[in-house]
Protein backbone atom coordinates (compact mmCIF):
# COMPACT_ATOMS: atom_id res chain seq x y z
CA UNK A 1 0.00 0.00 0.00
CA UNK A 2 3.43 2.47 0.20
CA UNK A 3 5.28 4.10 -2.79
CA UNK A 4 8.34 6.09 -3.16
CA UNK A 5 7.82 8.93 -5.48
CA UNK A 6 11.14 10.32 -6.18
CA UNK A 7 10.53 13.70 -7.88
CA UNK A 8 12.94 15.78 -9.32
CA UNK A 9 12.46 19.04 -10.31
CA UNK A 10 14.49 20.39 -13.98
CA UNK A 11 17.11 22.95 -12.67
CA UNK A 12 15.84 25.76 -14.90
CA UNK A 13 12.72 25.37 -12.87
CA UNK A 14 14.75 25.94 -9.81
CA UNK A 15 16.93 29.03 -11.22
CA UNK A 16 13.60 30.51 -11.36
CA UNK A 17 12.24 29.88 -8.53
CA UNK A 18 15.24 31.24 -7.13
CA UNK A 19 15.46 34.36 -9.05
CA UNK A 20 11.61 34.68 -7.76
CA UNK A 21 12.67 34.72 -4.43
CA UNK A 22 15.81 37.33 -4.46
CA UNK A 23 13.66 39.34 -6.03
CA UNK A 24 11.00 39.36 -3.36
CA UNK A 25 13.32 39.56 -0.71
CA UNK A 26 14.68 42.63 -2.09
CA UNK A 27 11.44 44.18 -2.63
CA UNK A 28 11.39 43.90 1.39
CA UNK A 29 14.31 44.21 3.31
CA UNK A 30 16.55 47.48 3.39
CA UNK A 31 20.42 47.16 2.99
CA UNK A 32 22.61 50.14 4.06
CA UNK A 33 24.29 51.97 1.24
CA UNK A 34 21.60 50.54 -1.60
CA UNK A 35 18.58 51.73 -2.80
CA UNK A 36 15.25 50.06 -1.87
CA UNK A 37 15.02 46.94 -4.70
CA UNK A 38 18.92 47.54 -5.78
CA UNK A 39 21.32 45.60 -3.17
CA UNK A 40 23.61 43.06 -5.30
CA UNK A 41 22.34 39.15 -5.41
CA UNK A 42 25.74 38.26 -4.36
CA UNK A 43 24.90 40.37 -1.11
CA UNK A 44 21.54 38.90 -0.59
CA UNK A 45 23.25 35.34 -0.94
CA UNK A 46 25.84 35.73 1.68
CA UNK A 47 23.00 37.15 4.43
CA UNK A 48 20.64 35.05 3.30
CA UNK A 49 21.03 31.94 1.78
CA UNK A 50 19.71 29.17 4.18
CA UNK A 51 16.16 31.24 4.43
CA UNK A 52 15.73 31.68 0.73
CA UNK A 53 16.94 27.95 0.07
CA UNK A 54 14.24 26.99 2.52
CA UNK A 55 11.58 29.17 1.25
CA UNK A 56 12.41 27.52 -2.31
CA UNK A 57 11.74 24.17 -1.32
CA UNK A 58 8.58 25.03 0.53
CA UNK A 59 6.75 26.49 -3.00
CA UNK A 60 8.51 23.56 -5.00
CA UNK A 61 7.32 20.49 -2.85
CA UNK A 62 3.65 21.03 -2.63
CA UNK A 63 3.56 22.01 -6.77
CA UNK A 64 5.85 19.24 -8.20
CA UNK A 65 4.10 16.51 -5.71
CA UNK A 66 1.05 17.54 -6.97
CA UNK A 67 2.33 17.25 -10.53
CA UNK A 68 4.34 13.73 -9.72
CA UNK A 69 0.80 11.99 -7.88
CA UNK A 70 -1.29 13.19 -10.96
CA UNK A 71 1.24 11.60 -13.67
CA UNK A 72 2.05 8.70 -11.60
CA UNK A 73 -1.98 8.30 -11.63
CA UNK A 74 -2.63 7.56 -8.02
CA UNK A 75 -4.85 8.92 -4.84
CA UNK A 76 -2.77 8.73 -1.99
CA UNK A 77 -4.57 8.64 1.54
CA UNK A 78 -1.15 9.17 3.77
CA UNK A 79 1.63 11.43 2.59
CA UNK A 80 5.18 11.84 4.16
CA UNK A 81 7.39 14.52 3.63
CA UNK A 82 10.95 14.44 4.39
CA UNK A 83 11.47 17.47 6.94
CA UNK A 84 13.17 20.73 5.50
CA UNK A 85 16.45 20.45 6.87
CA UNK A 86 17.01 16.89 5.89
CA UNK A 87 16.56 18.20 1.74
CA UNK A 88 19.18 19.79 0.03
CA UNK A 89 18.59 22.30 -2.98
CA UNK A 90 21.48 24.06 -5.11
CA UNK A 91 20.12 27.25 -7.39
CA UNK A 92 21.48 25.95 -10.53
CA UNK A 93 21.09 21.80 -10.27
CA UNK A 94 17.98 19.78 -10.70
CA UNK A 95 16.38 19.43 -7.06
CA UNK A 96 15.28 15.68 -6.21
CA UNK A 97 13.15 14.87 -3.02
CA UNK A 98 11.12 11.41 -2.20
CA UNK A 99 7.39 11.36 -0.90
CA UNK A 100 6.17 8.26 0.67
CA UNK A 101 2.49 7.90 -0.05
CA UNK A 102 -0.18 5.31 1.03
CA UNK A 103 -2.20 4.79 -1.99
CA UNK A 104 -5.97 3.01 -2.05
CA UNK A 105 -5.67 -0.65 -3.39
CA UNK A 106 -6.84 -1.15 -6.90
CA UNK A 107 -10.04 -3.10 -6.70
CA UNK A 108 -11.48 -5.76 -9.19
CA UNK A 109 -14.93 -5.29 -8.68
CA UNK A 110 -17.24 -8.50 -9.25
CA UNK A 111 -20.48 -9.69 -8.88
CA UNK A 112 -22.42 -7.13 -7.89
CA UNK A 113 -24.87 -7.26 -10.85
CA UNK A 114 -25.86 -8.61 -13.87
CA UNK A 115 -24.79 -10.85 -15.44
CA UNK A 116 -23.60 -11.96 -11.89
CA UNK A 117 -25.90 -10.51 -9.86
CA UNK A 118 -25.83 -11.29 -5.96
CA UNK A 119 -28.73 -13.84 -5.03
CA UNK A 120 -31.01 -13.31 -1.72
CA UNK A 121 -33.55 -15.58 -0.12
CA UNK A 122 -36.58 -13.78 -0.47
CA UNK A 123 -37.85 -12.69 3.51
CA UNK A 124 -41.52 -13.74 3.75
CA UNK A 125 -42.15 -11.69 7.23
CA UNK A 126 -45.72 -10.21 6.91
CA UNK A 127 -47.53 -8.24 9.92
CA UNK A 128 -50.22 -10.65 10.98
CA UNK A 129 -53.79 -10.01 12.39
CA UNK A 130 -52.14 -11.17 15.91
CA UNK A 131 -49.56 -8.09 15.61
CA UNK A 132 -52.10 -5.54 15.06
CA UNK A 133 -54.54 -6.70 17.83
CA UNK A 134 -50.77 -6.34 20.36
CA UNK A 135 -50.30 -3.16 18.52
CA UNK A 136 -53.87 -2.20 19.66
CA UNK A 137 -53.15 -3.05 23.00
CA UNK A 138 -50.37 -1.27 23.56
CA UNK A 139 -52.53 2.02 22.45
CA UNK A 140 -54.92 1.17 24.52
CA UNK A 141 -52.67 0.65 27.29
CA UNK A 142 -51.35 4.57 26.64
CA UNK A 143 -54.90 5.90 26.68
CA UNK A 144 -55.76 4.10 30.04
CA UNK A 145 -57.06 6.68 32.47
CA UNK A 146 -56.48 6.06 35.74
CA UNK A 147 -59.22 6.39 38.15
CA UNK A 148 -59.77 6.41 42.37
CA UNK A 149 -60.31 2.63 43.35
CA UNK A 150 -62.99 2.02 45.35
CA UNK A 151 -62.71 2.08 48.89
CA UNK A 152 -60.46 -0.78 50.71
CA UNK A 153 -58.77 -1.57 47.87
CA UNK A 154 -55.71 -2.98 48.87
CA UNK A 155 -52.54 -2.32 46.68
CA UNK A 156 -51.34 -4.76 44.35
CA UNK A 157 -48.67 -5.03 41.51
CA UNK A 158 -49.59 -2.70 38.72
CA UNK A 159 -52.13 -0.63 41.04
CA UNK A 160 -51.08 3.24 42.34
CA UNK A 161 -50.54 4.62 45.18
CA UNK A 162 -50.06 8.44 46.14
CA UNK A 163 -47.73 8.84 48.48
CA UNK A 164 -46.61 11.09 51.03
CA UNK A 165 -41.94 10.46 52.13
CA UNK A 166 -40.78 12.27 54.59
CA UNK A 167 -37.56 11.47 56.22
CA UNK A 168 -36.06 12.01 60.27
CA UNK A 169 -33.37 11.87 62.13
CA UNK A 170 -33.44 11.85 65.94
CA UNK A 171 -37.27 12.53 65.70
CA UNK A 172 -36.63 15.64 63.47
CA UNK A 173 -37.66 16.30 60.42
CA UNK A 174 -34.78 15.69 57.67
CA UNK A 175 -34.23 18.85 55.67
CA UNK A 176 -34.43 18.21 51.63
CA UNK A 177 -36.01 14.47 52.49
CA UNK A 178 -39.55 15.31 52.03
CA UNK A 179 -41.83 14.40 48.96
CA UNK A 180 -45.66 15.11 48.95
CA UNK A 181 -48.64 13.55 46.58
CA UNK A 182 -45.99 11.50 44.52
CA UNK A 183 -47.95 9.16 42.19
CA UNK A 184 -46.02 6.19 41.99
CA UNK A 185 -47.22 2.01 39.88
CA UNK A 186 -46.29 -0.17 42.26
CA UNK A 187 -43.88 -2.95 40.87
CA UNK A 188 -41.92 -0.53 38.73
CA UNK A 189 -38.88 -0.67 41.14
CA UNK A 190 -38.62 3.44 41.27
CA UNK A 191 -37.59 4.76 44.16
CA UNK A 192 -37.81 7.69 45.59
CA UNK A 193 -35.77 9.87 47.77
CA UNK A 194 -33.65 7.03 47.31
CA UNK A 195 -36.07 4.48 48.91
CA UNK A 196 -37.40 1.45 47.58
CA UNK A 197 -41.06 1.25 48.59
CA UNK A 198 -42.83 -1.58 46.24
CA UNK A 199 -42.33 -4.11 48.72
CA UNK A 200 -43.78 -1.81 51.54
CA UNK A 201 -46.80 -1.16 49.40
CA UNK A 202 -47.88 -4.24 48.74
CA UNK A 203 -51.04 -5.20 50.60
CA UNK A 204 -51.29 -1.85 52.01
CA UNK A 205 -54.28 0.26 52.01
CA UNK A 206 -55.26 3.62 51.80
CA UNK A 207 -54.90 6.07 55.16
CA UNK A 208 -51.82 3.41 55.89
CA UNK A 209 -48.67 4.99 57.46
CA UNK A 210 -45.57 2.58 57.18
CA UNK A 211 -42.22 3.32 58.87
CA UNK A 212 -39.27 2.62 56.92
CA UNK A 213 -35.68 2.75 58.80
CA UNK A 214 -32.98 3.14 56.50
CA UNK A 215 -29.05 2.96 57.23
CA UNK A 216 -26.14 4.78 55.91
CA UNK A 217 -22.38 3.40 55.29
CA UNK A 218 -20.28 5.64 57.10
CA UNK A 219 -18.63 6.85 53.82
CA UNK A 220 -21.75 8.48 52.37
CA UNK A 221 -21.56 11.74 51.06
CA UNK A 222 -23.96 13.54 53.03
CA UNK A 223 -21.89 14.15 56.55
CA UNK A 224 -25.72 14.92 58.07
CA UNK A 225 -26.68 11.18 57.82
CA UNK A 226 -23.31 9.22 57.16
CA UNK A 227 -23.36 6.41 59.49
CA UNK A 228 -26.47 6.77 61.28
CA UNK A 229 -30.20 5.58 60.58
CA UNK A 230 -33.18 7.77 59.19
CA UNK A 231 -36.82 6.62 59.63
CA UNK A 232 -38.98 7.39 56.59
CA UNK A 233 -42.68 7.82 57.59
CA UNK A 234 -44.23 6.61 54.27
CA UNK A 235 -47.94 7.08 54.06
CA UNK A 236 -50.65 6.50 51.61
CA UNK A 237 -52.53 9.27 50.20
CA UNK A 238 -54.69 7.48 47.85
CA UNK A 239 -54.79 4.31 45.84
CA UNK A 240 -55.76 4.20 41.79
CA UNK A 241 -56.32 1.51 39.21
CA UNK A 242 -56.04 2.02 35.63
CA UNK A 243 -59.30 1.98 33.29
CA UNK A 244 -58.89 0.31 30.07
CA UNK A 245 -61.34 2.14 27.43
CA UNK A 246 -63.81 -0.39 24.91
CA UNK A 247 -61.81 -1.45 21.78
CA UNK A 248 -64.57 0.70 20.01
CA UNK A 249 -65.21 3.26 17.75
CA UNK A 250 -65.20 5.79 20.32
CA UNK A 251 -61.94 5.08 21.39
CA UNK A 252 -60.31 5.14 17.81
CA UNK A 253 -61.87 8.80 17.83
CA UNK A 254 -60.21 9.51 21.27
CA UNK A 255 -56.85 8.26 19.07
CA UNK A 256 -56.77 10.65 16.24
CA UNK A 257 -58.85 11.69 13.15
CA UNK A 258 -60.12 8.28 12.59
CA UNK A 259 -64.02 7.98 12.08
CA UNK A 260 -63.71 4.00 12.60
CA UNK A 261 -61.69 1.30 15.13
CA UNK A 262 -61.71 -0.75 11.72
CA UNK A 263 -59.92 2.64 10.39
CA UNK A 264 -58.25 3.30 13.13
CA UNK A 265 -56.43 -0.90 12.63
CA UNK A 266 -56.30 -0.06 8.83
CA UNK A 267 -53.62 2.97 9.79
CA UNK A 268 -51.74 1.13 12.09
CA UNK A 269 -51.42 -2.40 9.89
CA UNK A 270 -50.01 0.28 7.30
CA UNK A 271 -46.94 1.89 9.65
CA UNK A 272 -46.12 -1.20 10.43
CA UNK A 273 -46.10 -2.93 7.01
CA UNK A 274 -44.09 0.44 6.16
CA UNK A 275 -41.46 -0.21 9.28
CA UNK A 276 -41.64 -4.13 8.37
CA UNK A 277 -40.67 -3.41 4.28
CA UNK A 278 -37.69 -0.34 5.52
CA UNK A 279 -36.53 -3.59 8.35
CA UNK A 280 -36.60 -5.81 5.80
CA UNK A 281 -34.43 -3.61 2.99
CA UNK A 282 -32.00 -2.96 5.63
CA UNK A 283 -31.35 -6.54 6.30
CA UNK A 284 -31.25 -7.65 2.52
CA UNK A 285 -28.53 -4.55 2.30
CA UNK A 286 -26.83 -5.79 5.09
CA UNK A 287 -26.53 -9.22 4.03
CA UNK A 288 -25.27 -7.82 0.27
CA UNK A 289 -22.45 -5.61 1.93
CA UNK A 290 -21.72 -8.98 3.73
CA UNK A 291 -21.60 -10.72 0.12
CA UNK A 292 -19.36 -8.34 -1.19
CA UNK A 293 -16.87 -8.15 2.09
CA UNK A 294 -16.83 -12.06 1.54
CA UNK A 295 -16.12 -11.89 -2.39
CA UNK A 296 -13.51 -9.50 -2.81
CA UNK A 297 -9.91 -9.43 -1.09
CA UNK A 298 -7.58 -7.04 -1.24
CA UNK A 299 -4.94 -5.27 1.56
CA UNK A 300 -6.27 -2.22 3.68
CA UNK A 301 -4.33 1.00 3.85
CA UNK A 302 -2.84 0.74 7.79
CA UNK A 303 -3.55 4.59 7.96
CA UNK A 304 -7.14 4.47 7.09
CA UNK A 305 -7.39 1.53 9.71
CA UNK A 306 -6.20 3.45 11.97
CA UNK A 307 -8.26 6.62 11.40
CA UNK A 308 -11.14 4.42 11.71
CA UNK A 309 -10.23 3.19 15.47
CA UNK A 310 -9.40 6.61 16.51
CA UNK A 311 -12.64 7.64 15.73
CA UNK A 312 -14.28 4.37 17.05
CA UNK A 313 -12.11 5.08 20.72
CA UNK A 314 -13.59 8.66 20.31
CA UNK A 315 -17.40 7.91 20.17
CA UNK A 316 -16.78 5.12 23.03
CA UNK A 317 -14.87 7.50 25.44
CA UNK A 318 -17.26 10.94 24.53
CA UNK A 319 -20.60 8.45 25.27
CA UNK A 320 -18.76 7.72 28.29
CA UNK A 321 -17.48 11.59 29.08
CA UNK A 322 -21.11 12.92 27.83
CA UNK A 323 -20.72 17.11 26.71
CA UNK A 324 -16.91 16.49 26.24
CA UNK A 325 -17.38 17.12 22.51
CA UNK A 326 -13.12 17.79 21.98
CA UNK A 327 -11.27 15.40 19.89
CA UNK A 328 -8.74 15.62 22.90
CA UNK A 329 -9.65 12.82 25.39
CA UNK A 330 -8.76 12.37 29.16
CA UNK A 331 -5.22 11.03 30.16
CA UNK A 332 -6.61 8.95 32.68
CA UNK A 333 -8.40 7.15 29.21
CA UNK A 334 -4.78 5.47 28.22
CA UNK A 335 -5.25 2.01 29.11
CA UNK A 336 -9.69 2.30 28.24
CA UNK A 337 -8.54 3.87 24.70
CA UNK A 338 -5.86 0.58 24.24
CA UNK A 339 -8.80 -1.88 25.22
CA UNK A 340 -11.11 -0.27 22.54
CA UNK A 341 -8.76 -0.27 19.76
CA UNK A 342 -7.61 -3.45 20.32
CA UNK A 343 -11.84 -4.62 20.58
CA UNK A 344 -12.31 -3.29 17.67
CA UNK A 345 -9.55 -3.53 15.13
CA UNK A 346 -11.96 -6.44 13.26
CA UNK A 347 -14.88 -3.38 13.09
CA UNK A 348 -11.99 -1.13 12.10
CA UNK A 349 -11.37 -3.09 9.30
CA UNK A 350 -14.63 -4.25 8.08
CA UNK A 351 -15.67 -0.28 8.21
CA UNK A 352 -12.63 0.59 5.87
CA UNK A 353 -13.11 -2.91 3.57
CA UNK A 354 -16.79 -2.12 2.73
CA UNK A 355 -16.15 1.72 2.35
CA UNK A 356 -13.61 1.17 -0.13
CA UNK A 357 -15.40 -1.48 -1.94
CA UNK A 358 -18.43 1.13 -2.27
CA UNK A 359 -16.19 3.77 -3.28
CA UNK A 360 -14.79 1.76 -6.22
CA UNK A 361 -18.76 0.83 -7.11
CA UNK A 362 -19.90 4.20 -6.85
CA UNK A 363 -16.82 5.32 -9.01
CA UNK A 364 -17.59 2.67 -11.18
CA UNK A 365 -21.28 3.31 -12.12
CA UNK A 366 -20.79 7.11 -11.95
CA UNK A 367 -22.81 7.69 -8.82
CA UNK A 368 -22.06 11.60 -7.28
CA UNK A 369 -23.19 13.17 -4.26
CA UNK A 370 -25.60 16.32 -5.26
CA UNK A 371 -26.56 19.85 -2.88
CA UNK A 372 -30.14 18.41 -3.05
CA UNK A 373 -28.50 14.92 -1.56
CA UNK A 374 -26.35 16.85 1.12
CA UNK A 375 -29.44 19.26 2.24
CA UNK A 376 -32.09 15.86 1.93
CA UNK A 377 -29.75 13.82 4.34
CA UNK A 378 -29.30 17.11 6.32
CA UNK A 379 -32.94 16.95 6.48
CA UNK A 380 -33.51 13.94 8.10
CA UNK A 381 -30.77 13.63 10.18
CA UNK A 382 -32.53 16.65 12.02
CA UNK A 383 -35.48 14.82 12.35
CA UNK A 384 -33.98 11.92 13.67
CA UNK A 385 -31.88 13.38 15.86
CA UNK A 386 -34.86 15.93 16.68
CA UNK A 387 -33.05 18.87 16.65
CA UNK A 388 -33.30 22.34 14.75
CA UNK A 389 -32.26 22.04 11.29
CA UNK A 390 -29.92 25.20 11.34
CA UNK A 391 -28.55 24.13 14.74
CA UNK A 392 -26.94 20.84 13.24
CA UNK A 393 -25.97 22.90 10.25
CA UNK A 394 -24.05 24.59 12.17
CA UNK A 395 -22.80 21.56 13.94
CA UNK A 396 -21.52 20.51 10.60
CA UNK A 397 -20.04 23.63 9.49
CA UNK A 398 -18.07 23.83 12.19
CA UNK A 399 -16.39 20.13 11.74
CA UNK A 400 -14.84 22.45 8.95
CA UNK A 401 -14.35 20.68 5.29
CA UNK A 402 -13.69 17.02 6.81
CA UNK A 403 -16.77 17.32 8.35
CA UNK A 404 -18.39 17.94 5.38
CA UNK A 405 -16.22 15.45 3.22
CA UNK A 406 -17.48 12.64 5.70
CA UNK A 407 -21.05 13.10 5.58
CA UNK A 408 -20.50 13.23 1.52
CA UNK A 409 -18.58 9.85 1.91
CA UNK A 410 -21.08 8.15 3.37
CA UNK A 411 -24.24 9.32 1.61
CA UNK A 412 -21.97 8.45 -1.74
CA UNK A 413 -21.62 4.94 0.32
CA UNK A 414 -25.40 4.45 1.05
CA UNK A 415 -26.08 5.14 -2.87
CA UNK A 416 -23.61 2.45 -4.11
CA UNK A 417 -25.17 0.05 -1.57
CA UNK A 418 -28.29 0.98 -2.94
CA UNK A 419 -27.79 0.41 -6.62
CA UNK A 420 -26.25 -3.24 -5.75
CA UNK A 421 -29.70 -3.86 -3.96
CA UNK A 422 -31.68 -2.53 -6.91
CA UNK A 423 -29.60 -4.68 -8.65
CA UNK A 424 -29.74 -8.19 -6.45
CA UNK A 425 -32.05 -10.78 -7.25
CA UNK A 426 -34.45 -11.49 -4.22
CA UNK A 427 -35.87 -15.32 -4.73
Amino acid sequence: MKRALKIEVPAEEVSQQFSRAYLELNRQIRIPGFRPGKAPTAILEQRYAKTVEEDVIRKLIPDFYDRAIKEAGISPVLVEIPPLDRVKIKKDSPFTFTATVEIKPSIELHSYKAPNPISLSADKRTVTSEQVDRALDVLREQHAQLDAAPVGTALTEEAYAIVDLEGFLDGTPLEGAKKEGQLHRVGSKATLLGIEIDAQLIGKYQGDVIEIPQTYPANHPDQRVAGKTVRFRLEIKGVKQRKLQALDDEFAKDCGPYASLQELKDKLRGEMEKALKKDMEESYKDTLLKRLLETHHFDLPDSLVERELSAIVRQKLQARHRGNATDTLPASDAEEQKRIREDHREEANRRVKAGLILEAIAEKEGLSVSQDDLNNEVTRLASELRVPMADLVKMIQAGGQDSIEELRTRILADKALDFVYRHAIIQ
